[in-house]
């Protein structure tokens, strides 16, 4: 009972000599930096940040500063980073694999089909992108409009808070994983919006093209024979498919963000709420609107544009979501490699115990997280399919 006595008594006086230290150094640093002296000035700079980093219950520091230097060689020649650098590689070699293998509207027949290879046509791909799946909601009763919208009021909300969150924290908000994915989230929406723009140009047409006998409410591409189309289109073009377009460049791109915000805000919502704060960096964060705001309204945003879309979920691209990640963390660790300066995550930090344990959770989170919000888009296909039979416009 003295022991422990003594142990708090002791950790008291360090916290009251570490309160010391931080009032001197803070007068060393005004006295230095009016006096011109700059480098003894960025020396106390950083000692004030080794002694006011957050301190759990024991008085021990959280791992958001730096444990070493990252610029020395050491800190990256060693047995910690060979391993998580085999977790991040190959999950982006996988992921390539993926979208080669995969990725595209359609593959050769082959002749095992009984068909002559002149004559064989593409067959479609588990990739293919349909242009008016990106713009048309997925009910025939909603106008596409509406949809448009949606994503106008979406984007410019994330435009703004993202804006606001820069003004305010400065450019090095782009060191978090939270700020890239907010920042792709916010150009989907964008790209979305024009997409929309589009579909409600077509939309507009064909509806005032086909007079007072046109249906308000179904607004599916008609057969090309009953268009104003040359008939010659009826033959098989590598643009379209059974009478619908198949999407260029801007609907790929449409749909290869819409997938990878699907799994990116799933993980990082879910990594900060469920391990990031309760467990490694709780008296790190003021719970600020802007706070809350980048790690919740980002997913609220996605699934009620998944509500609304006709588009697609292919399971093989979660490659981009892997892909986007890895991009993330070789970011990260080009600009620590030639700058030493603090970790966004403690996890990310090589030199933090566990490190090579914790790459490898968070590789394997991503499985999951995509897994999840497929979950959400197959609980919508299952109640609109129940409650909307007639209209509910999903083709597989």
């Amino acid at each position: 009972m003295g022991g422990r006595r003594k142990a708090a008594a002791r950790e008291k006086l360090l916290s009251d000599e570490r309160g010391l230290c931080l009032i001197h150094l803070l007068l060393n640093c005004a006295t230095t930096s009016a006096a011109g002296h700059l480098d003894a000035a960025n020396g106390a700079l950083e000692h004030i940040v080794s002694l006011a980093s957050p301190t759990d219950e024991r008085g021990r520091r959280l791992s958001f500063p730096m444990l070493m230097d990252t610029t020395d060689p050491s800190y990256w020649l060693n047995w910690k980073f060979l391993l998580c650098a085999t977790w991040v590689y190959s999950c982006m070699a996988l992921a390539c694999y993926l979208i080669w293998k995969y990725e595209g509207p359609s593959s050769p027949a082959g002749n095992g089909d009984g068909v002559d290879a002149e004559e064989a046509q593409p067959r479609v791909g588990p990739g293919v992108v349909y242009l008016e799946d990106c713009w048309k909601p997925c009910l025939k009763q909603i106008h596409p409009g509406w949809l448009l919208a949606f994503r106008l009021v979406s984007f410019f909300t994330m435009a703004s808070i993202l804006t606001y969150d820069v003004v305010v924290d400065g450019w090095t908000v782009f060191l978090y994983y939270t700020q890239w994915t907010f920042l792709l989230v916010t150009l989907y929406f964008g790209l979305g919006s024009v997409l929309s723009i589009y579909g409600c140009y077509q939309y507009a047409c064909k509806t005032s093209g086909d007079g007072s006998h046109a249906d308000h409410g179904s607004y599916i591409i008609a057969p090309t024979g009953e268009s104003g189309y040359d008939n010659s289109i009826k033959t098989y073009s590598s643009n379209t498919h059974d009478g619908r377009e198949i999407a260029g460049f801007w609907g790929y791109l449409f749909q290869i963000l819409f997938q990878t915000n699907a799994g990116a805000v799933m993980i990082t919502d879910l990594v900060f709420w469920f391990i990031l704060y309760p467990f490694l960096a709780r008296n790190q964060y003021d719970m600020s609107f802007l706070l809350i705001g980048t790690h919740s309204i980002n997913v609220v945003f996605i699934i009620g544009d998944t509500a609304l879309n006709s588009l697609r979920f292919p399971w093989f691209r979660i490659a981009y979501f892997m892909m986007w990640t890895g991009i993330f963390v070789n970011a990260q660790w080009i600009i620590h490699a030639n700058v030493s300066i603090w970790w966004p995550y403690p996890f990310l930090d090589l030199a933090y115990p566990g490190a090579p344990i914790w790459y490898l959770v968070v590789a394997l989170l991503h499985l999951p997280c995509y897994g999840l919000f497929a979950l959400v888009l197959r609980l919508k296909q299952s109640l609109l399919q129940r409650w909307f039979c007639n209209s509910y416009t999903y083709v597989k």
